[in-house]
């Protein structure tokens, strides 16, 4: 009996954020799927993704990506009114400016976001295969 484990990532730096960037790949993200709790800090992010850990990397799994410790987030491009418009998620990248990290969620077609936080907290976990 072959047993299916659902896959869960947390990263607390730069190479724990780019395996978790390399996962969600050409994920695809609903416009109405992206939350930003101020008051919690957290912002969240329910995609669709390939996963890529198997071996054909075709089998589409939902995940939720999860940001914590975010103090500001900005987008461009992405027009939020919009809750059906489908985001493809190209890779997520840092600096840090001072003592601040800005995550980038880089998205095609021009679209991102950024998120503002002063530690790498990001945790992905899949919920169920699609």
């Amino acid at each position: 009996m072959k047993k299916n484990y659902l896959a869960k990532i947390i990263a607390k730096d730069i190479a724990g954020l780019q395996m978790i960037s390399a996962c969600c790949f050409e994920a695809k993200i609903k416009v109405g799927d992206i939350k930003f709790l101020k008051k919690n800090k957290i912002f969240l992010i329910s995609l669709q993704r390939f996963h890529k850990e198997k071996e054909d990397g075709k089998e589409k799994i939902n995940s939720i990506c999860k940001f914590e410790f975010i103090d500001k987030v900005k987008s461009k491009c992405i027009n939020q009114n919009d809750n059906d418009l489908v985001l493809e998620l190209l890779a997520i990248n840092i600096l840090k400016k001072d003592k601040i990290f800005e995550i980038a969620l880089l998205f095609k077609n021009n679209a991102f976001i950024t998120l503002s936080a002063e530690i790498i907290e990001v945790t992905l976990e899949d919920q169920n295969k699609s």
